[in-house]
């Protein structure tokens, strides 16, 4: 954790998870985004609808013989932090995709993650209750961290105006073949997938609370029609962290990024 002012600034870790859709729409691409639509009475963004994440925990140091895919050192070049602090995020990453909605990111080295095991869903209770850490499941499993199905996406710093401050790097991570993502989390009260198009289109109807990193990441995926794309697309991503500004008036709030561009925002109220 780092202080910048008065408030101190906690680590934490998002990935947007997606997936194509089997049998899209007509005229629809076939790109979905796991999106949770956050439990009201949580203190940081309550009622909100977010990507899979959260703050790092003091347990997740990455175990550098459990890691398949880049090091840790080679995340913090692309993000422009320190390794231990890459190491941490990546860990946190993969630990609340797995609490949250139940996709592990890890499997038996040299081959694909796949379907999980039966021991699975103990191993997620475990996790979730704080009984178990992220590294003594992959030791216990003979399973590696699969770091090489992360792509970094963005680096966002909540503004100093605010009481709670996060210092978050996005990822994007395709869904493993045999997986499902589910809402069984107490964090949540529904979750599913969402074509970003649509998630853009239930926000502007006022039926999605989603906060400025969620609101312009969506815009970002609307222009990939694939998985694919979208991957391929992180390889030139600008990773230069983000301090947004906020400038407020009658008709609503303007989220303006530090290359000065503004992005109209206004928090509708949920139906």
């Amino acid at each position: 954790m780092s202080v910048d002012g008065d408030t101190p600034i906690k680590a934490a870790a998002t990935v947007l998870l997606l997936r194509d859709e089997p049998d899209p729409p007509a005229g629809v691409p076939p790109l979905q985004v796991f999106l949770q639509r956050r439990v009201k009475q949580m203190v940081f963004a309550g009622g909100m609808t977010v990507f899979p994440g959260g703050g790092v925990d003091p347990t997740d140091v990455p175990d550098p013989e459990r890691w398949a895919g880049p090091d840790a050192q080679a995340w913090a070049d692309l993000f422009g932090i320190d390794p231990d602090v890459a190491g941490q995020a990546v860990s946190a990453a993969v630990r609340e995709v797995f609490e949250e909605c139940g996709v592990l990111l890890a499997g038996p080295p040299g081959g694909p993650p796949g379907s999980l095991t039966s021991q699975a869903p103990l191993w997620r209770k475990h996790l979730t209750q704080h009984t178990t850490t992220l590294s003594e499941i992959l030791v216990d499993s003979g399973y590696v961290l699969r770091t090489d199905l992360l792509r970094p996406w963005a680096h966002w710093i909540t503004p100093p105006e605010e009481s709670r401050r996060y210092d978050t790097h996005f990822f994007v991570a395709a869904l493993p073949a045999g997986q499902e993502a589910d809402a069984h989390t107490t964090e949540a009260i529904d979750a599913g997938w969402w074509h970003p198009g649509a998630a853009l289109a239930a926000a502007e109807a006022g039926e999605l609370l989603l906060m400025p990193p969620t609101l312009l990441s969506l815009r970002d995926l609307s222009a990939f029609s694939t998985t694919a794309e979208a991957l391929a697309a992180c390889a030139d991503r600008d990773l230069t962290p983000v301090h947004p500004r906020f400038r407020r008036d009658g008709s609503g709030s303007v989220i303006i990024l530090p290359d000065g561009s503004e992005h109209p925002f206004t928090p509708p109220v949920a139906s």
